[in-house]
């Protein structure tokens, strides 16, 4: 259950048992911001230290590497390869999900604060699964191993503007706040 645990400190699913999918990524066009990249670390909804790194993967893709407990503990380590977007006055980054998990793509948002705070979010699935009912969506509700999910296959120009839109703004929760370290 740690792995888990890692992920949603990464914003890329929730421990509520659901989570929603896109048929596609972010595409690798646009850079991160440079504050983005570096060590990162916070402690977690169980009281254990979390760490995250995160660094260029190659030209406008990134990876973030995770450790539980001490940047030491190798055995803890998860790497994730993801690319960024900006749109609006949002941050969005996507990385691809394990083909157990329906091999689609997680979005998430983050923001960067004046304290040197990394601030992750992951998308209201139970918003995001009215929404689908209530016709805004095109896709399917999908089982996994976690619980039910959402795959999204919406052209990607109609899920920024929705999640652009001001009137959505809460469509996002967080789900993880690191602190700049020093390492």
């Amino acid at each position: 259950m740690k792995a888990w645990r890692v992920m949603v400190a990464l914003s890329f699913i929730l421990l509520s048992g659901c989570l929603v999918t896109f048929k596609d990524p972010i595409p690798a066009n646009e850079a991160a911001p440079i504050p983005l990249l570096g060590d990162w670390a916070r402690k977690d909804e169980w009281g254990e230290m979390q760490y995250l790194e995160i660094s260029r993967a190659g030209s406008n893709t990134y990876k973030a590497r995770t450790y539980e407990n001490s940047p030491d503990n190798l055995e803890s380590m998860q790497e994730f390869g993801f690319t960024v977007a900006h749109h609006g006055k949002r941050w969005y980054l996507s990385t691809g999900l394990p083909k157990r998990l329906g091999a689609n793509f997680a979005i998430g948002g983050f923001e960067l604060t004046n304290d040197s705070e990394l601030v992750l979010y992951a998308l209201d699935v139970e918003r995001m699964l009215q929404e689908l009912d209530d016709g805004l969506w095109q896709g399917e509700r999908v089982d996994m191993p976690i619980g039910e999910g959402l795959l999204i296959t919406s052209p990607m120009e109609k899920v920024f503007a929705y999640l652009n839109d001001p009137a959505n703004s809460d469509v996002f929760v967080e789900v993880g706040r690191y602190q700049r370290t020093s390492e």
